[in-house]
């Protein structure tokens, strides 16, 4: 299924898969989750991917009667990757629609607004994107969850494991905003606490992805590695490029992140030998029985393995209706509170748990590798598992460090 056929399944994002009009017009009945996501810009097919896991998140509960017997629809709203659409967004679900639980964000500077509304308004929000900012003061509150990796667990886990099994001689080029920032502070941190070097930095413009005028002197500087923080589309533009230079031979590239969609439309050909991090990938379903379980539900529904970004957007959903099948309550700050003392869950690959001081998910994740032409394990199979981190808490800031103690 392609992205237009998506968005024009779900009305361009607003409307839910096969739900009957009797029951839309019975809010009462219904429990309303809003979900605001980047569907234009840069980050298009993230979203589609996000759209398709909190999706398949609410047919499996109204397949099984709903949450405490009601129906659930997810209301998806287009944030066009701008913080200001997604607070106006975010406001309308909560003041049009009454949404009491928020699951969404792709950006991290737009899902700060959303935040920002939703702290206002007294609503659950279940954050599926990497931020640092949003799980510390002053931006988290109570009503605060963060299902998402942050910049600091990535990339301390990521480029800790590159310095010591890649290169010691890096150059940085990251996207100029909130998530390309942080990702690069943390790395000169990392770098420096294990031995290795920085030779320099290409911050650059989101969603300007023209690195031509840079590389010749990144290639003078004569890195080891580079350390790509370049998101969603750029991504395969910077990797193109650089390749297009011939640095693909003499230079190994690591990213903080690898994302299926980008995977598959570069293919292997951009991203043979790439390394990366990830939250999910599907291959996980050969090892861990609950990503195979996720997996095959997601392969069924939309003939398409599951991604890394949908899993959050479902793990998100499903969250919610455990706080409230937990409580029996729709009480946003009933539910936040059986959450932080319920904190274990398992929805998409393995045990995972909220800290109560910051509403923070710890996990596991793992390094990437991809393959070669030729080698790949079917249309999908572009990369492979080369590592696992197991989830801690020391990989993030501490709760101290974050204003919360």
């Amino acid at each position: 299924m392609n992205r237009r056929t998506f968005l024009t399944t779900t009305a361009a994002g607003a409307a839910v898969f096969g739900f009957p009009a009797i029951l839309r017009a019975q809010s009462k009945d219904v429990i309303k989750i809003g979900f605001p996501l980047p569907l234009t810009g840069p980050f298009g097919a993230l979203a589609v991917d996000q759209q398709r896991g909190a999706t398949l998140a609410m047919e499996e509960l109204n397949a099984k009667n709903g949450i405490l017997g009601r129906k659930v629809e997810v209301l998806f709203r287009d944030d066009q990757l701008k913080p200001a659409i997604g607070a106006q967004r975010t406001k309308e679900l909560i003041e049009n629609e009454h949404v009491q639980f928020v699951v969404g964000g792709l950006a991290a500077h737009v899902q700060m607004a959303i935040n920002e509304q939703t702290k206002k308004s007294g609503v659950l929000f279940i954050s599926v994107s990497q931020s640092d900012e949003i799980s510390a003061k002053p931006d988290t509150s109570p009503l605060t969850f963060h299902e998402a990796l942050n910049p600091t667990i990535t990339t301390r886990a990521v480029g800790g494991w590159a310095v010591k099994n890649v290169a010691k001689k890096w150059w940085v080029v990251y996207a100029d905003y909130a998530w390309g920032k942080q990702n690069n502070a943390v790395f000169a941190d990392v770098a420096q606490k294990n031995g290795a070097t920085i030779v320099g930095t290409t911050p650059y413009p989101l969603g300007n992805a023209e690195f031509s005028a840079h590389l010749p002197k990144i290639q003078a500087a004569k890195p080891e590695a580079i350390y790509s923080v370049t998101p969603g589309a750029d991504n395969i533009a910077f990797l193109k490029q650089y390749a297009s230079f011939g640095m693909k031979k003499t230079t190994p590239v690591v990213q903080p992140l690898l994302w299926l969609p980008q995977l598959k439309e570069g293919g292997a050909e951009v991203y043979a030998d790439i390394y990366g991090g990830t939250n999910f990938y599907w291959e996980l379903a050969d090892t861990v029985p609950q990503a195979k379980r996720y997996n095959d539900a997601h392969q069924k529904r939309f003939g398409m393995p599951a991604g890394d970004y949908g899993a959050y957007a479902y793990s998100g959903v499903m969250e919610v209706a455990r706080g409230i099948e937990l409580t029996k309550s729709t009480e946003p700050k009933v539910v936040a509170d059986a959450l932080r003392a319920s904190r274990e869950y398992d929805h998409y690959k393995g045990k995972q748990w909220w800290r109560a001081c910051d509403g923070k998910s710890f996990q596991d994740m793992w390094i990437l590798k991809g393959r070669q032409p030729g080698k790949t394990r079917g249309e999908w199979g572009i990369v492979e598992v080369v590592a696992r981190i197991p989830a801690n808490e020391e990989l993030d800031r501490s709760c101290a460090e974050k204003g919360l103690a």
